[in-house]
């Protein structure tokens, strides 16, 4: 529990005051989650800095405090990110047009 992990920030910075921010974790990859539409696969490279395959866990999205965020790893691509906003339609029943 108190172990350091990546995790993915999706919240709108527009939006709130409150110095929280939304997150979806980041897991190490696993073949079974292929079928998992919650679990989106994310390749490392160098620009989102990840070590290893890796997953967005959207099933566990939640607010954290800004406090609680060490440093930036890295950035997530435009196509990364869509594949976790429609994970996270699924995750919270939103339709998505």
């Amino acid at each position: 529990m108190a172990k350091t992990r990546p995790s993915v920030i999706v919240n709108n910075d527009e939006i709130g005051i409150l110095r929280l921010k939304v997150i979806v974790p980041i897991t190490n990859w696993n073949e079974a989650y292929t079928t998992i539409p919650w679990m989106v696969k994310l390749e490392p490279n160098s620009s989102n800095g990840l070590s290893k395959v890796s997953a967005a866990d959207t099933f566990q999205v939640r607010s954290i405090s800004e406090q609680r965020l060490i440093r930036q790893v890295g950035v997530l691509s435009n196509e990364y990110m869509q594949n976790i906003s429609l994970a996270l339609s699924v995750v919270l029943k939103i339709n998505i047009s």
